[in-house]
Parts: C-alpha cells; sequence; structure tokens
C-alpha cells in the first residue's frame, strides 16, 4: 500500500468523539473521547473486543447512529462534520463520498431485487446516468470484484449466490461511485480462509488503484497483519493505543493489547528443518464397541431433479464419536454445512445411511425422531437469525425445555436457564434482556446456552465462533470444552478457521466440491497435509504478524502466479 505522510489532508478526521445511548436503565457510554484519523490510501484498524465501540465508531462516520444515540465532539468526513448535519447532507455523503461494507451481505441486500439491479439502484441515486448504462456499470462492477460469468450474475438473486460471491456484491456496491472512504465492517468475517484472501487483495488493489482510504473494523489479527498500515486498540469505548501494525502487533504496549494478541489462535505450521511432531492420536475413541454418535456412510445429496440436479454430496464417510471434537472445513460450497444438515436429520440423503446414537434416520418416526432430536443443540453461525427478536433472552434459552421437557415445572426451567447463562460465563440478569441489547459475542453465548440446555449427546456447531472477537473466541471455545469434558457429548464442528479447528478438534474432515478431500488426525492432516488443496488452505490462512504475512502473501501470490497453487514454505506462525 502506498506511504502516505502526515501532511496529506485526512479524508475522516475524528476528533473528541463522544456516543452515548440512552435506554431503559439510564445512559450508557458507548465511544469515549475519541480521536483518529484515516489518510487517502491509507488502512486504519480499528480492534478490540465486542461491546468496545468499533461498530459505534463507524456507524458515526456515516451518520448512521440509532435515534436513542447522542454523539458530541467532531467527526468529519472528507471536510463534511457528521455530527449533527441534515439527513440531505448526510444522503449527498453516502454512497459518493463514503461507503460502507456491513459485515452481513444477507441483511445488506434486498433478497427480493435481482444483484444487478440493486448495484444499479446505488449509481443512479448518486450520478446522472440511463437505466441501460447503470445496468452495464453494474455487470462491469461484478466483473471487476471477481464474480464469474457477471452477465448471468447480475440477474440472479442474492439467495442463488454463496456467502463469498454476496459480500463481492456488496463491496460491488460500496464501491460503485468511487468514494474516498471506505468503511469495512468485519468484511471477511463469514468468508472461508481462500475467499478471503480474494477480499483483501480485492480491498487492497482499490486502495492502492484509487487512493480510497479504508477504516477496517475487525477482530481477526490475521487480516489486520494481512491488511492494515495502522491499528488503534479500542476498550470500553476509549482507544487504549494506536501505532504502526508492526509496532502494536509485535511490540505492543497496553496490557490489553497484550492478552487480546495472546488470545489469537495461531495456527501451526510444519517447519521442514525440525523434525515432525508426533500427531495425536485419537483412534482409541470408540474402541469400546459403541456406535458413532454420528455415522454417514457413502452419503449423497442431490437438490433438483434431471438435468438441473446439483451433486451437493458425494460419497461422504464422518463418523463422529461420544466426547469426540471432528473438525468439519473447506471452502465456501464444500458441502460442509450441508453435511452437518444431513447429521441433523435436516436434509434427506439420495443415497447412503445416515445414524445417529446407533439408529437408522430412515427407520425413526414421529416421538422416536423427536427423542433422538432432543439429545442435539445446534449452535448457528449468525446468532440473529436464531433467536426469536420478540423473545427475552432466558425465553429464548429456556424454549428447547419448552418442547423437549413439557411437564418440567416454571421453577426447574429458570433454574437451568440460570444455570447455562453461567456456563456460558454470561450474567444471570441478561435472562431478562432481549437480544437486540446484547453484543454478537453475547448473542453467540447465548446460542450456546440455548444448545447446552437439554444436556445434549451431539452439538452441532456451524461456524460458532466466525462472528466472535479472540478473547470471547477463546472463552466460548473454552466453555464448549469443559462441558465436552464434563457431559461427554460428540461435537460435529463446522468451521473455515483452520487454527481455531487445529487447537480445538481432534479430528479433521477436509471438503471440497461436495466430496471429502482428505481426513485424519488434525495433528498430522493440517500440519503434514497430503493434498494440494489443503496445502492451498493453509497457505491462505493469514497470521498475526504483519512481517510473516507480508512474506507468506507474497510467497503465495508467486505460487499462484506461476500455477501450482502451491503451499507457503513451512513457518510456525
Amino acid at each position: 500500500m502506498p506511504t502516505t505522510t502526515q501532511t496529506t489532508v485526512p479524508i475522516l478526521d475524528v476528533e473528541d468523539l463522544d456516543v452515548t445511548f440512552a435506554t431503559e436503565t439510564g445512559a450508557v457510554p458507548a465511544v469515549r473521547g475519541v480521536s483518529l484519523q484515516v489518510r487517502p490510501g491509507e488502512t486504519l484498524a480499528l480492534v478490540g473486543e465486542s461491546g468496545s465501540g468499533k461498530s459505534t465508531i463507524a456507524l458515526a462516520a456515516m451518520g448512521l447512529l440509532a435515534p436513542n444515540a447522542t454523539p458530541s465532539g467532531r467527526a468529519a468526513v472528507g471536510g463534511t462534520d457528521v455530527v449533527g448535519a441534515s439527513e440531505p447532507s448526510l444522503a449527498a455523503l453516502r454512497g459518493r463520498t463514503v461507503s460502507m461494507v456491513f459485515q452481513e451481505p444477507a441483511t445488506a441486500l434486498d433478497p427480493l431485487t435481482r444483484i444487478g439491479a440493486q448495484i444499479a439502484e446505488v449509481i443512479r441515486n448518486h450520478r446522472q446516468v440511463t437505466a441501460a448504462d447503470a445496468a452495464r456499470e453494474a455487470v462491469d462492477l461484478l466483473r471487476r470484484v471477481g464474480i464469474p460469468d457477471p452477465e448471468q450474475r447480475a440477474s440472479a438473486f442474492p439467495f442463488q449466490l454463496s456467502g463469498g460471491q454476496r459480500q463481492r456484491v456488496v463491496i460491488a456496491m460500496a464501491i460503485a461511485n468511487e468514494p474516498r472512504l471506505l468503511i469495512a465492517d468485519e468484511p471477511t468475517t463469514a468468508l472461508d480462509v481462500t475467499v478471503q484472501a480474494e477480499i483483501l487483495e480485492l480491498l487492497r488493489r482499490l486502495a492502492v488503484d484509487t487512493g480510497t482510504g479504508v477504516l477496517l473494523v475487525t477482530h481477526n489479527m490475521g487480516v489486520v497483519a494481512d491488511f492494515a498500515d495502522r491499528v488503534a486498540v479500542m476498550l470500553h469505548g476509549e482507544i487504549v493505543e494506536t501505532g504502526s501494525v508492526e509496532d502494536v502487533l509485535l511490540r505492543p504496549e497496553h496490557e490489553y493489547t497484550k492478552r487480546l494478541l495472546a488470545a489469537v489462535p495461531r495456527l501451526l505450521v510444519a517447519d521442514p528443518d525440525r523434525p515432525a511432531p508426533v500427531p495425536d492420536d485419537p483412534s482409541t475413541v470408540g474402541r469400546d464397541g459403541t456406535p458413532p454418535v454420528v455415522d454417514l456412510r457413502d452419503v449423497g445429496v442431490a437438490f433438483g431433479r434431471g438435468r438441473r440436479a446439483v451433486q451437493a454430496l458425494a460419497g461422504v464417510d464422518i463418523r463422529v464419536h461420544a466426547g469426540e471434537t471432528v473438525g468439519l472445513v473447506g471452502e465456501s460450497g464444500s458441502g460442509k454445512s450441508t453435511a452437518a444438515r444431513v447429521a441433523l436429520g435436516l436434509v434427506l440423503p439420495t443415497s447412503g445411511t445416515v445414524a445417529l446414537f446407533g439408529q437408522d434416520l430412515r427407520r425413526t418416526r414421529g416421538r422416536a425422531r423427536r427423542a433422538l432430536q432432543g439429545g442435539i443443540g445446534v449452535v448457528l453461525q449468525d446468532p440473529v437469525a436464531s433467536l426469536d427478536a420478540r423473545m427475552a433472552v432466558g425465553e429464548c434459552i429456556a424454549e428447547p425445555l419448552r418442547v423437549h421437557r413439557r411437564g418440567m415445572g416454571g421453577a426447574e426451567r429458570d433454574r437451568l436457564v440460570a444455570e447455562a447463562l453461567d456456563a456460558v460465563r454470561l450474567p444471570r440478569a441478561l435472562a431478562g434482556r432481549a437480544p437486540r441489547e446484547l453484543s454478537g459475542g453475547q448473542r453467540q453465548r447465548v446460542s450456546l446456552a440455548r444448545a447446552l440446555v437439554l444436556g445434549p449427546k451431539l452439538l452441532v456447531a456451524d461456524e460458532p465462533t466466525s462472528a466472535l472477537d479472540v478473547s470471547v473466541q477463546e472463552a466460548v471455545l473454552e466453555v464448549i470444552t469443559d462441558l465436552q469434558h464434563d457431559l461427554g457429548f460428540a461435537c460435529l464442528f463446522v468451521s473455515h478457521d483452520l487454527a481455531v479447528v487445529q487447537h480445538f478438534a481432534a479430528r479433521v474432515v477436509v471438503m471440497r466440491g461436495g466430496r471429502i478431500e482428505e481426513q485424519g488426525p488434525t495433528g498430522r492432516t493440517l500440519l503434514h497435509p497430503e493434498t494440494d488443496y489443503t496445502r492451498r488452505l493453509l497457505a491462505a490462512v493469514p497470521v498475526p504478524d504483519p512481517v510473516l504475512q507480508r512474506r507468506r502473501r507474497s510467497e503465495r501470490q508467486a505460487a499462484l502466479a506461476a500455477g501450482s497453487g502451491g503451499p507457503v514454505p513451512g513457518e510456525r506462525a
């Protein structure tokens, strides 16, 4: 990225910004005395735990704070002070001078409008162009952000695209009018590592080619190391440390920054100059003769019929035993989530067999099937979608008890809800609050409490930590590990975070195109992979060391340019 001088006029200039939210329990300060700047062509990463005020600053810079928020101080974009600006002034600013890439592309896109029309609308809102010209420009933008077959994809609806493709569409909309400032709020959270690397390269080219300044809000320290020029660390609404990416990540001064970096799961990569470590061996699991908790044998799944049928899974064999954690990894569209849904009985296989707790799912009906489902806990990627916004937190957690323990009294339910909140390290007082009043990390822990309240024999976790900051992620994984040790449940863990899987799972299954690429003990498979595909996945993982990450990126790009797609040489990241 280009080097900027201190004399360059900032595109974003925040000075002594305060933001206070009015709640039923009184005023809550979210941001206190924050000052920061972003210059053209520069990326400033804003990091910190959930609730630290990162997203509040991003929304304040866009003039998108909620009605119950009271800002004071200064937040100027392109010389216009957003604080106190009129709505017409803000409307002229948004999308033209400043644009935002939101964390959840599914919520940023209109599900009933075709992709091309949504991009064209953004163009015509700010420029006098014909509908035909806007449509052609929308296709060009899709091509620019790397969407395959952009002419056809322009006529697709959001649900017809993968998560990575939807995020590219959101970026296309954000850059449609060549903004001078791009605010990216967790732009790679839900993406697999290879798509994440491509999105970061896209944003990097944007900053270099057009001089766009970027405010990056993220909890992923690998992304920070890979993309940012400077870093500002937030705690309780205040900036506690700021500096160059090398200084903050390699030479942190504040104790909070040190704790934050210590919580980052670091991918271990085999060093060819050192003896290979002895891989873990979970093969003793299940040797006592007990059947697997989950047993998928030669499973195939096809969606649709005839020529339009899509083969989502083919010849998949996965077994998970009691007390064992199996990680399911692969790129978007590899079949990870489909395999997990087959294990849950939510998707019927077109071939093969599926057994749950030793019982063939095809032969279970009615009460027997509900009894099997009562032994399963599920944690989904998006807690906003999995929690009923009309219920209080305590009611959300208690819902599985009402469905599967119908004879249980209210006092007993309340006790189990309180114990579930304790288990996921949340205050019991949150039981009476609405999910919208919680941070993203708190909502995900509520989802975990809801999944564990029945004392399940199987926990299926589909990207349960992708939206969490590193310290909360560490706490959630510790909770799952401790409870698994106490309760002995099996865990099928679907994730794109290979570092988390490496530290958390005993075995790993690598999927590609609906098939199993390779599987085995985590220590062997992720340290000494047998296939080029797994090696490419590992090479795409960003590490929280800016010097090392720059070298890994250049080596990866050289390998891709050479057409090998080979791995980055081994290091301990």
